[in-house]
């Protein structure tokens, strides 16, 4: 299994915001934001094979009770099944919801695309019929939705964005309690823009609103 990094810090985002967590970080993915913040697990996945025994003891050295198995798109990465039925921890799966896999998980914290994701010009725009096909696939959506405790996590860039989200949540059934906006930026300065008018949507239509603590707290680096 390739993986990015391991590191201990707090859960930045979504209902577990705050909570220390082990970040278990697979390199790899089936899609190309043009605003990932980490592309050194998309557009250029880094990294090393390591086995699931270096893995598991790697993570329990830091005695935590939470882990975050995140990527790229951890439910592409190879034994990621046998990975996450041997730690004996709450889990949470951070995924786009494009891929099934058979997983354990206590979170199933999905995050699906909107169009606002298409990178019509990053790398001269070579990407963007690809992950504009893959990044929004309903049935998957739907089945991890009933087989896992979930949340769904929608990056937001602008107002208009609501109206794709209000068409995913009402296809899917998800409770409004399980929703979550969460502005789209890797600076501070620009998150709180975002976020003050993003508050005010969360108000008005009865969504969640997630921060993104470890940049207030770190700013946009590997590691936290």
């Amino acid at each position: 299994m390739k993986i990015a990094e391991i590191f201990y810090s707090i859960q930045g985002e979504g209902t577990l915001a705050g909570v220390p967590s082990v970040f278990v970080r697979t390199s790899g993915c089936n899609l190309r934001c043009t605003w990932c913040d980490t592309p050194y697990t998309s557009w250029e996945p880094q990294g090393e094979e390591r086995d699931i025994e270096s893995i598991l003891e790697e993570v329990d050295r830091y005695r935590a009770s939470h882990v975050v198995v995140t990527g790229g798109e951890p439910m592409i990465a190879p034994q990621i099944d046998e990975l996450t039925h041997r730690l004996k921890h709450h889990i949470t799966i951070e995924t786009a919801g494009t891929v099934d896999a058979h997983v354990r998980c206590d979170l199933m914290s999905i995050s699906p695309k909107l169009a606002n994701s298409t990178p019509h010009t990053r790398d001269d725009g070579r990407w963007a019929a690809q992950h504009d096909r893959l990044r929004y696939q309903p049935e998957i959506l739907k089945r991890l939705t009933q087989l896992y405790p979930h949340q769904l996590k929608f990056v937001i860039t602008d107002p208009n964005d609501l109206t794709e989200v209000h068409a995913i949540v009402d296809s899917t059934g998800v409770s409004k309690s399980r929703v979550l906006l969460m502005p789209e930026g890797i600076d501070s300065a620009i998150l709180a823009g975002r976020s003050r008018w993003l508050a005010e949507i969360c108000k008005r239509e009865g969504y969640r609103f997630s921060p993104r603590l470890q940049i207030d707290l770190w700013g946009n680096r590997r590691g936290v």
